[in-house]
């Protein structure tokens, strides 16, 4: 294990297990339509760190957390959001009116993509230690979950009633409101909750990646 908490073997076994539990879910599926539109960022994003990962190595909590929402985009893929076991059991607990297991994904739909957002940023950008940092990633995971919502309304458009499982709206007229609202909490609580704990990583996985560019070859 190096400086940042990660062995060198855990993104594979990360990939591993994710790529499994996308097999898993695509057994037997809810709607096989829903199921697809749900789980394609997981592959693509699957494809895009496979790719990028020696020239571009994550965080081990931007892993980890990448590595979770897949779990909870392909378990609302399988089941569809609406009809998720767990989302039953929460309901009847705390006697909701409808499956909350969609306001769960769109809680990730935030908290996730702020670290990954941040990474970038500081990364790649003159924003590392700006004050303009927190807000600018909010903003781009809040202008991530209106394109999503945008996406959900173009497949609402082409396949019509056959998507009705993939938008999970169950009824509630105020169904996008607040997704996008849930995704902005999720986005303020993961910078809240995370930031100094990514900083730290950052630091750490900067000083490996300088050290091992400099071992002879």
């Amino acid at each position: 294990m190096n400086e940042t908490g990660m062995n060198r073997t855990e993104p594979l076994v990360l990939l591993a297990l994710a790529l499994a539990a996308l097999v898993v879910s695509g057994i037997g599926p809810a709607a096989r339509l829903t199921w697809a539109l749900e789980v394609a960022p997981v592959a693509i994003g699957a494809a895009l760190l496979t790719a990028t990962a020696g020239a571009f190595p994550l965080t081990p909590l931007l892993y980890r957390l990448l590595f979770v929402h897949a779990l909870i985009l392909m378990l609302g893929g399988h089941y569809t959001y609406a009809e998720v076991p767990p989302g039953f059991w929460v309901r009847d607990l705390f006697d909701l009116a409808r499956n909350p297991y969609d306001r769960l994904g769109h809680l990730a739909q935030g908290f996730v993509p702020a670290i990954l957002a941040r990474e970038i940023l500081i990364r790649r950008s003159p924003l590392a230690g700006s004050r303009w940092l927190p807000l600018l990633v909010v903003s781009v995971c809040l202008a991530f979950s209106a394109f999503y919502e945008l996406i959900e309304w173009w497949a609402a458009l082409l396949a019509g009633g056959a998507a009705e499982a993939f938008l999970g709206t169950q009824g509630d007229v105020w169904d996008t409101q607040w997704d996008m609202f849930l995704a902005l909490a999720g986005a303020v609580v993961s910078l809240a909750a995370l930031s100094r704990l990514h900083d730290r990583q950052l630091l750490q996985l900067s000083a490996t990646m300088v050290r091992e560019a400099g071992r002879p070859a």
